[in-house]
């Protein structure tokens, strides 16, 4: 386990989280809201380094997210801030997960997909694609938001990348991807969604690779990192180069 890289990682969870989001400090933690929708994994806390929060800390923030009708919610390094846990925990807090967390090594692998092209979104037909493609990808009801649009150009302007997977034939989107914008000398690789009835083709290794070799050629990046959900993508994304290193706590107050 590289320290370094973990404390990288921890202060680009901070820039990034910020972005295009309300944002307080409250006490020893930086909390996030999206004005647009109360999905959990838009709108939850970080802490400080070492932070070791007070009952008075942890109230204040539960206040802050009520305030708001989000939920109280943290996604942050553990190992970094091995204090924080316990206090929560004593709040009232409960763990909804612990997922692996994994960086970019410089190696993997990802075979060509018959069929189906990798490029970096230019049109707006493009960021449709993709959009769409993650938006079927992740389960979210009704037609794609013009917000998931939105996002993912604004991830290109700030410095991030996007990827989009499609059909050569029918230039059907059937996939994408993104890297955040550099922060703290590190970028997240994040929202690789396959369209169900494009699945199992070997799409999201290859739009892994894709983002992680071109992400880490760039000046100034020290390191790609990313959050597997589960054992079955996290060694999808060993064959694409990663190789886990911590976990990140996923934890919440739930009867709030």
């Amino acid at each position: 386990m590289n320290a370094a890289d973990l404390q990288r990682i921890h202060s680009h969870l901070r820039v990034a989280a910020p972005r295009w989001r309300d944002h307080i400090r409250v006490g020893p933690f930086l909390a996030t809201f999206s004005r647009d929708t109360d999905n959990p994994y838009l709108n939850y806390a970080i802490p400080d380094d070492e932070a070791r929060p007070s009952r008075a800390d942890v109230d204040a923030l539960v206040a802050a997210y009520r305030e708001r009708d989000r939920l109280p919610r943290l996604e942050y390094l553990p190992s970094i801030a091995p204090g924080v846990e316990p206090a929560l925990v004593a709040g009232g807090f409960t763990v909804e997960t612990r997922t692996p967390l994994m960086v970019y090594t410089g190696g993997g692998d990802a075979l060509p997909v018959p069929g189906v092209e990798l490029l970096a979104p230019a049109s707006d037909d493009d960021f449709l694609g993709a959009a769409t493609a993650q938006w079927e990808a992740y389960e979210e009801a009704g037609a794609v938001a013009p917000r998931a649009v939105e996002s993912l150009r604004r991830t290109v302007a700030a410095g991030g990348m996007v990827v989009l997977a499609r059909d050569v034939a029918t230039r059907e989107p059937a996939g994408a991807g993104a890297c955040t914008a550099p922060g703290a000398a590190a970028s997240e690789l994040t929202s690789v969604g396959v369209r169900e009835r494009f699945r199992r083709r070997g799409i999201a290794q290859a739009m892994t690779y894709w983002l992680a070799r071109q992400m880490s050629a760039r000046d100034g990046i020290a390191c790609v990192f990313l959050m597997a959900d589960s054992e079955r993508e996290e060694r999808i994304y060993a064959r694409a180069g990663f190789e886990t290193i911590s976990e990140v706590l996923h934890i919440s107050l739930k009867n709030a």
